[in-house]
């Protein structure tokens, strides 16, 4: 285990929450799912079909730790702590993948439940477009605390946007 003080980039502890907050109050933690395909309910969830057994997660710099966590574990652990996902949403991008191109859409996630291999979460779309899709699909869930920020996944599609429209601007005029 990688303590604070020393930023070695270094752990895989598979299964074990506990070992996420051993690592010290200041880490930061993003995630990673994926699935086999994607649905939209109508109740306004979406539904991560044949979700992973496990979640992935990993921290920036300076500690670069890494692991994996059971599915359920993670979901279970979604309202638990001071600073949970249940109090402070996560942002998150869905990227599904289609036979020739990839649908990113960036949402706000809540409700998580877990149901016979399936991940469903109420959202709200804060850019692009969901569509249902039987390709394969990624969610990247930002870290606690850090909603849209530079370095966030909202924050980083954000500025690719506004990066965009100067271009833009700057051809026209």
């Amino acid at each position: 285990m990688t303590s604070q003080s020393d930023p070695t980039p270094a752990f895989d502890d598979a299964g074990d929450m506990d070992a996420m907050s051993t690592a010290g109050s200041d880490v930061e933690y993003m995630f990673a799912v994926t699935g086999s395909g994607f649905e939209m309910n109508l109740d306004g969830r979406v539904t991560i079909k044949g979700v992973s057994a496990a979640t992935l997660f990993f921290s920036d710099r300076p500690y670069r730790l890494t692991g994996h966590v059971a599915t359920d574990d993670f979901v279970s652990q979604w309202d638990v702590g001071d600073d949970n996902f249940a109090e402070d949403p996560p942002n998150a991008l869905i990227s599904i993948f289609e036979e020739d191109t990839v649908n990113d859409v960036v949402v706000v996630l809540t409700e998580p439940k877990l149901s016979d291999g399936d991940l469903s979460f109420a959202v709200t779309v804060t850019d692009g477009d969901l569509a249902p899709s039987d390709g394969p699909v990624s969610l990247f869930i930002d870290m606690i605390g850090r909603p849209m920020t530079a370095t966030s996944v909202a924050g980083v599609r954000r500025r690719g946007r506004r990066r965009g429209r100067r271009r833009a601007r700057r051809r026209m005029g």
